[in-house]
């Protein structure tokens, strides 16, 4: 049996598990760890800028390509908690991170030792498995512990915390006889499924819901193929955008208080069944479960036992990995069609159709006002990006309109972290997503908060030569939480905005405070400014000439209105809508039903 290191013999475990990247910031704590990956040479490794944004682009990896895992690595105590946030983002959309962190010498734990946590207890809330391995011999098997979980049931992040000492001590290991272990998925049973089909049958005006759940398992060619079996429209979940393109005629649009589509939300609520697979009704995307579930049936598959009744007691419930479910509805229905037993769902179908083709359900796009709208922003990216583009994007005004007004037309084309929504999110993930994959079309969007948050970041993308489009919405407020502080009449300690005495009185972004354009230079990126509309397709078309040239990040920095309200409302009954709607197709000339 050979003798190493127990930090040997766990770098050892991640290349068999598939890991070549990962994400960190070394420290004293984890340098053994370090050195071992340098002594193996095989894992490549990004220096994030901050821990956090190590998490954020292990995140990112993950969302991008079908079974990839991040791994991020920090040292112990305050790498530890800055990695948090990231294992907790991943925990609520289920998404698989490692996260490694190094620890004080296991003499000196609960001794208050120098950048001692106890961070195991810190992670538990936000991870299928934290543990601190207290034995050299148990380290290479608390790895494969950690993928078979990462793996098994509902997807999720796990921590390993390594003191230094156990990290250094030898151990004997066999890694030429090492083995992943068969991840454990549960699977939907044939009666299950013709129980699920039936009931849908039986209903007038059925809908599928398709959640994240579907992209996670690779299932979305699944999902399509059986709402063209049963002809059965199609609504996504933000989670689950992508599934179906948003230009097939099944896809009905998005539902929800936010992050929705107007003919999705009235879709929604003419409906009398609702059949979903791998969502978790999200209160973004339901409201109250009153108005929500109001005259309608519902069946509910998920990954998860306990997701099932979790927001309510669906009609019937089935646990059951998506893809796994897919195939058995799948089967099911082409049975079924062939011995004539669906319904025809023409007049259903037609009707969804005609309320996203009609310009009544539309929200108009076509401002031209200087500073501009957002919305006109994101007709500007429909008319300049191919259905081939992969967006990222976080929280605030601007993940909402672009929910709202941009088109998605991939699975993992749009990656957002849904539930946790943590500013500063996107550069990180975007770069993530980058090192997944080096040829995607990837155009990040941003509010100038959002952006602000973790700005340092870029630097990596300029280091390690990481290209890619962010588009920035500079409006220099929190404009999501203004909004929401209308409730209380007030408009307070929201604003961004001061004059920067290093720009003047006549420049178009004096008053907006922070020049971004400065210091995306100053990080080794490239920066361009909009003000017009028309300026728009020439800056997307120098963003791209200057990524082929410099292999950077390149930052378009829109300058908005100061004040611009986004359609939400408490129920996707009761929406606001703050702007004008469309009366013709010159008012949104970037809607999907106009588009060549």
């Amino acid at each position: 049996m050979a003798k190493m290191k127990a930090i040997e013999a766990a770098v050892l475990v991640l290349e068999k598990e598939g890991v070549t990247v990962t994400f960190g910031v070394p420290g004293a704590a984890i340098n053994p760890m370090y050195a071992a990956m340098k002594s193996h040479g095989g894992i490549g490794h990004i220096l994030a800028r901050h821990v956090e944004g190590a998490s954020h682009m292990a995140e990112g990896y993950t969302r991008a390509v079908a079974g990839n895992i991040g791994v991020c690595i920090g040292t112990s105590g305050p790498a530890g908690t800055d990695m948090i946030t990231g294992l907790y983002s991943a925990s609520a959309d289920s998404i698989p991170i490692l996260c490694i962190t190094g620890q004080a010498p296991r003499s000196r734990l609960h001794k208050e030792d120098f950048q001692a946590v106890d961070i195991a207890s810190i992670a538990k809330p936000v991870t299928k498995w934290a543990t601190t391995v207290l034995e050299p011999a148990q380290v290479p098997r608390a790895f494969q512990q950690a993928f078979h979980l990462m793996r098994s049931g509902r997807p999720g992040p796990v921590l390993i915390d390594l003191p230094i000492d156990v990290q250094l001590a030898e151990i004997e290991f066999d890694i030429d006889t090492y083995e992943p272990l068969a991840a454990y998925k549960p699977t939907a049973s044939r009666k299950q499924a013709e129980k699920a089909i039936e009931m849908l049958n039986e209903s007038e005006r059925p809908l599928l819901v398709s959640g994240g759940g579907v992209i996670n398992a690779d299932a979305s060619d699944l999902m399509v193929e059986l709402a063209e079996i049963l002809n059965v429209p199609v609504i996504p979940t933000l989670m689950g955008w992508g599934t179906i393109p948003d230009d097939h005629p099944l896809m009905v649009g998005m539902c929800g208080l936010q992050t929705s589509h107007r003919y999705g939300n009235a879709t929604m609520l003419a409906s009398d069944f609702v059949f979903g697979i791998g969502n978790r009704w999200a209160n973004r995307h339901t409201g109250s479960v009153e108005v929500y579930t109001k005259g309608r049936k519902f069946v509910h598959v998920d990954i998860e036992p306990t997701q099932i009744g979790r927001v309510f007691a669906p009609d019937y419930g089935i646990v059951s990995d998506a893809k796994a479910a897919l195939e058995q509805f799948v089967a099911v229905a082409k049975e079924w069609k062939a011995a004539g037993k669906l319904k025809c769902r023409k007049t259903w179908v037609a009707e969804c159709q005609g309320r996203k083709n009609s310009v009544e359900f539309l929200r108009k796009t076509n401002f031209d006002n200087v500073p501009m709208k957002p919305q006109r922003v994101y007709q500007c990216m429909n008319r300049s990006l191919d259905r081939d583009t992969t967006y990222v994007s976080t929280i605030g005004l601007s993940q909402i309109a672009g929910a709202q007004f941009l088109h998605v037309y991939k699975p993992r084309s749009w990656i957002n972290c849904g539930q946790a929504g943590p500013l500063g999110w996107t550069t990180p993930a975007a770069l993530g997503v980058r090192v997944a994959d080096p040829a995607r079309k990837i155009v990040a969007l941003s509010g100038d908060y959002d952006f602000q948050f973790m700005i340092e970041e870029l630097a990596v993308g300029a280091q390690f030569k990481l290209p890619y489009v962010h588009v920035l919405v500079n409006n220099s407020y929190l404009g999501l939480i203004r909004q929401a502080q209308r409730a209380f009449s007030i408009d307070y300690c929201v604003q961004l905005a001061f004059d920067n005495i290093n720009t003047n009185e006549e420049e178009a972004t004096h008053g907006y405070g922070v020049d971004h354009v400065k210091v995306v230079e100053g990080l080794g990126c490239k920066a361009i400014r909009v003000h017009k509309a028309e300026d728009f397709a020439p800056a997307m078309k120098q963003a791209e000439a200057w990524m082929t040239e410099f292999k950077v990040p390149v930052v378009i920095e829109c300058v908005l209105e100061r004040v611009t309200n986004i359609s939400m409302g408490a129920e996707i009954d009761n929406v606001m809508e703050f702007e004008d709607l469309a009366i013709g197709s010159a008012d949104v000339p970037s809607a999907l039903a106009l588009l060549d």
